[in-house]
């Protein structure tokens, strides 16, 4: 290209330049602006850590309750009826042991212990002592993780153990239908007898 060719070019570039100034002066904008309309396009950055970062980790938590240990029995029963010299027993009804504490090691007790029986005025005639019955759990069964066993008893006021369970892991519970027995002496009085059975699990 010539010398003219170029120095036409040249102000060519110069004329467009000069009213691009115009315009941008003339809408009240700053020079800069020209510049940055002619500018090239900007290289947009991105992040390093969100292209090639590690995966995220997230925390989880919760929480696993625990509760109580409690048993559960009939509030009465009739065993039924016999003459002096003989057995009365029966079923007592389903008596259970809930452990809903959730431990890792879990054993428990259950004991059972009763007043004598009385009729009437409840004179040393009208009782039968509690020593003269015995308490059989008979077969227990389970749910969960917890090995239960049974021992029969002579009753008295005394709590004596009657169903153990060891081995637990987490909640458990156990179930049976105890035969309570009543040998009735030679010289009892005719009546009603009533006393009371208490049943525990510590």
């Amino acid at each position: 290209m010539g010398a003219w060719g170029f120095i036409g070019g040249l102000m060519g570039k110069l004329v467009l330049g000069g009213l691009a100034v115009a315009a941008v002066m003339a809408l009240g904008l700053p020079p800069a602006a020209v510049s940055a309309s002619t500018a090239e396009p900007a290289v947009l950055a991105h992040s390093s850590e969100a292209l090639g970062g590690a995966d995220p980790d997230t925390t989880v938590t919760f929480t696993v309750t625990t509760g109580a240990l409690s048993m559960s029995a009939p509030v009465s029963v009739n065993l039924g009826s016999g003459a002096p010299g003989t057995t009365i027993s029966g079923a007592l009804g389903a008596v259970s042991v809930i452990d809903d504490r959730a431990l890792l090691s879990a054993s428990w007790t259950a004991t059972a212990a009763s007043s004598d029986w009385t009729t009437g005025g409840a004179t040393p005639a009208e009782t039968i002592p509690a020593t003269d019955a015995g308490y059989d759990p008979g077969s227990i069964t389970t749910t969960g993780t917890i090995t239960a066993t049974g021992t029969p008893i002579t009753l008295s006021g005394t709590a004596a153990p009657v169903v153990t369970g060891t081995s637990g892991v987490g909640n458990n519970t156990a179930m049976w239908n105890p035969t309570v027995s009543v040998a009735v002496p030679a010289g009892a009085v005719g009546g009603a007898y009533a006393g009371t059975l208490t049943q525990s699990v510590s």
